[in-house]
């Protein structure tokens, strides 16, 4: 017994870990995400499993999906960068205003219960992946992106909704750009290029967000981050990232609209099903 659980039922959960850990590498390098989507999932049965109270277990899976996908988003964002396909200016004229929304994401973190991670999480999801499957080139809010105010409050929103989900803001990063004419792949670089402020803020957002809930939390834990969860899941998925970049370059703009778009609804029927 470890913390309660069976040795032989915690070997598989930190199997299944591990196989997430790969597979949140690829997805990362291939759609611009840090691999949130299914870190989150992942790690809330982990935590089920091992007990962790229902008011902090969605939170603690936000934090520790941000910290585990900060390496991965960063080797992700080089492999990109190296193909030149990072629209720079996007990524300076969001990244302040995005790590702003990163903090207020960590103190609703602070007084918000856990169906509002979830709610925000499935909301979001489905509907950038009805936009991915069922849109078309036409959808467009213009040829450019706004300026000023316009400009700075997409950078907010993507890094408030990260906070929440615990994601790179690639999934919705990507969306905004696709409607103002960026080719998907330069969108999915230019998302991972986001991600690196986003997920070092959001890491230590929710660590402080989580400090005062420290009794409900397992051991090793800073805050809303399992340092156990980073541990093994990291560096897999970080080591796999730069396979999914590859990769993305490889294939075309509707194959990764496709993918993506299913992918998402499988992680958001995962959600809603939770919330019954």
């Amino acid at each position: 017994m470890l913390l309660g659980v069976p040795l032989g039922e915690l070997a598989w959960l930190v199997a299944a870990v591990v196989v997430a850990g790969v597979a949140t590498g690829i997805l990362a390098g291939l759609f611009g995400i840090g691999g949130g989507a299914i870190i989150v999932p992942v790690l809330y049965e982990v935590f089920r499993v091992l007990g962790v109270p229902e008011e902090v277990r969605m939170q603690l899976c936000v934090g520790s999906s941000l910290a585990i996908i900060l390496p991965t988003t960063i080797r992700s964002y080089l492999t990109h960068r190296a193909k030149g396909a990072v629209l720079t200016e996007v990524v300076r004229a969001w990244t302040v205003p995005a790590v702003v929304g990163v903090a207020v994401g960590a103190v609703i973190a602070y007084f918000a219960p856990s169906a509002v991670f979830k709610i925000v999480f499935t909301v979001v999801v489905t509907v950038i992946a009805i936009k991915l499957l069922f849109g078309r080139d036409s959808w467009r809010i213009a040829d450019d992106f706004p300026t000023g105010i316009g400009m700075a409050s997409y950078g907010f929103l993507i890094g408030v909704t990260s906070a929440l989900m615990g994601v790179s803001g690639g999934s919705i990063s990507n969306m905004i750009q696709t409607l103002y004419g960026k080719p998907l792949h330069n969108a999915v670089a230019t998302s991972a290029g986001l991600g690196v402020p986003i997920t070092i803020a959001g890491t230590i957002g929710l660590m402080i967000a989580g400090w005062p809930k420290m009794a409900l939390l397992p051991p090793l834990s800073i805050g809303y981050v399992s340092l156990i969860g980073v541990a093994i899941m990291a560096p897999v998925s970080s080591f796999t990232a730069s396979y999914g970049a590859l990769l993305a370059h490889r294939l075309s703009k509707r194959q990764l609209e496709v993918g993506f778009g299913i992918f998402l609804l499988l992680v958001s029927s995962r959600f809603m099903a939770s919330l019954v």
